[in-house]
């Protein structure tokens, strides 16, 4: 976890007053039951000691004792780091070494294990790309997920997300789906509500077919309406629509900080929009219509989540993965790159020399890194922030009891809840009968506003595993009041910076389209170029910096 954002005193402690104003939001204070912590746990994954090296003035180490040589190095074993390598292999270029300050590469989608059952730590699933993701279908046909047969896309099934998908736990029964359903609400607010999820739907309706939207991103056209929709918020464009009935904007909230960590009030609309445009669309209560763009929107997952795809990027490296690798700094030389590093596990400064280098890291990590950071990596940073989250992973004895309504499916949300809701690592076993499980929660701390935000990092660090154990399981109880007798052990991971908020201005922000075509011999590759983090954009900035350093070097750069 890296440092709070530059800010004074006296907007810090507005901030921490913001957040303890808000017990909803927080889930620390004001819960009316105390949840005994009769189960065990501890903080795992996240190793944010090693990152403060860096900021804490890790460039004034010794000087390097070691020194090494390599084709291409990579800062950063996320998703961007491992495609840039995997794609560099695939040029014919495997003089590649690639360095990560954690103890296991995969970035956002890292796994865990708990009672010999494997889980994640991060991203838990990837949607079924549609055709402007080339990159990523090369990926999943090499890995037999996906095959052609008379130019249809066939799927194997055992790794598409089993049935029932997700529901919605509203007025003390469950439902199918996520959207809150019309039966569900007071009768009171029926009409008004269905009406605004038709008008929502012909909104996002009319918004997809413009080619402005697409997955990854930097194939979409990007115009004056577009510019405009990156301008203001989600929560004012909605305003501005007459999209106001409170379940249709529970939902757009929760969405938003699905996908981007923060809520309506902070996303752009174009983010808002882009969510559904660019996949399956949004499709009101009745509306079984599918238009011939719409695309599939099966999901792929794994009881260990994404990391089933970033373990097998990671393994074709072998020795050429360096973990528990602090990079301090990386030069850009006429003829050469020089990174020096802190290697936690032996103790000592490194110095690698390489004719390319890719920083396949958060871009204000990149602008630390970098010894002359360009105008464009500053003029990115300044209007960019990151969203906090906290993943829970909640070992159970046996499966909960449930509540009337829909069955237990993979994903399992609470209506009006601060967090994102559940999803259980055994829904994708074929065992005959429920059982022991483990349940993945996931909370996003970025908040409505950038006081909350800083507010929940600096608590995110600072407040003990005891007391956000117990907001977790006090989130929970209202749908299952047994879980305390059947939780046996509860381990926490905390993310400081997890993902770039697609704020008004980002999206189309120069800076960023600048960075992503690079053209000397350092070149970054990461999901912050496109101002949000999903798997399909870290995918692809991996492979688009890889094709640029394989161009370089055919030219004999």
């Amino acid at each position: 976890m890296s440092e709070l954002p530059d800010r004074d005193r006296r907007t810090l402690l507005a901030a921490t007053a913001a957040a303890l104003a808000a017990p909803a939001l927080t889930g620390l204070a004001g819960c009316e039951a105390k949840i005994p912590a009769s189960y065990g746990g501890e903080w795992v994954g996240a190793q944010h000691e090693r990152g403060h090296r860096l900021r804490d003035g890790g460039r004034t180490l010794a000087e390097p004792t070691v020194h090494k040589r390599a084709g291409v190095i990579v800062v950063g074993a996320g998703i961007a780091g491992l495609s840039c390598a995997r794609r560099l292999g695939l040029a014919g270029i495997d003089d590649v070494h690639v360095f990560d300050l954690e103890d296991a590469a995969g970035g956002n989608s890292r796994a865990h294990r708990m009672g010999g059952m494997a889980c994640p730590l991060g991203a838990h699933y990837l949607p079924v790309p549609g055709d402007d993701a080339a990159e990523l279908i090369g990926l999943l046909e090499s890995l037999g997920l996906r095959r052609s047969e008379g130019g249809r896309a066939v799927w194997d099934e055992r790794h598409l997300c089993h049935s029932p998908q997700e529901r919605l736990f509203i007025d003390g029964h469950w439902h199918d789906g996520l959207l809150p359903p019309i039966a569900a609400l007071p009768e009171s607010q029926r009409d008004a509500t269905l009406a605004q999820y038709r008008r929502f739907a012909e909104l996002v309706s009319l918004a997809g077919p413009t080619g402005s939207f697409a997955l990854p991103t930097a194939r979409a056209a990007w115009t004056p309406a577009m510019q405009a929709l990156d301008g203001v918020t989600f929560a004012r464009w909605l305003d501005d629509q007459g999209i106001t009935a409170p379940p249709l904007r529970w939902y757009l909230d929760y969405c938003c900080r699905d996908d981007y960590g923060a809520g309506a009030a902070q996303v752009s609309a174009w983010a808002g929009l882009h969510y559904f445009a660019s996949r399956h669309g949004f499709h009101a209560p009745g509306d079984d219509t599918r238009d011939a763009r719409a695309r599939d929107d099966g999901v792929l997952t794994w009881p260990e989540g994404n990391a089933w795809l970033a373990q097998r990027l990671a393994t074709p490296l072998s020795g050429r993965l360096h973990d528990g690798c602090v990079a301090l700094a990386l030069e850009e030389g006429r003829h050469e790159v020089t990174l020096d590093l802190w290697n936690a596990k032996a103790q000592r400064t490194e110095r690698w020399i390489a004719a390319h280098a890719v920083l396949a890291t958060p871009l204000f990590i990149s602008a630390r890194v970098l010894r002359t950071p360009p105008a464009a990596l500053q003029a990115a940073v300044a209007g960019m922030r990151h969203a906090p989250w906290l993943v829970a992973n909640l070992q159970l004895s046996d499966a909960l009891v449930d509540q009337p309504g829909a069955p237990p499916s993979w994903d399992n949300v609470l209506y009006g809840s601060s967090t994102l809701g559940y999803v259980d690592a055994m829904h994708q076993a074929t065992r005959p009968y429920p059982g022991p499980t483990v349940l993945t929660v996931y909370w996003a701390l970025g908040g409505d506003n950038e006081a909350q935000l800083i507010a929940q990092r600096k608590r995110l660090l600072e407040q003990p595993w005891q007391a956000w154990s117990q907001a977790v399981v006090q989130t929970l109880v209202g749908a299952h009041p047994d879980l305390p007798d059947k939780l046996v052990r509860m381990d926490l991971m905390r993310y400081g910076h997890a993902m770039s908020i697609p704020l008004p201005g980002v999206r189309g922000n120069p800076a960023l389209a600048a960075l992503a075509s690079g053209s000397g011999r350092m070149q970054f590759a990461h999901a912050d170029l496109s101002g949000y983090s999903v798997f399909e954009e870290a995918f692809f900035h991996g492979n688009a910096a890889a094709r640029r350093i394989a161009a370089r070097l055919k030219r004999g750069d």
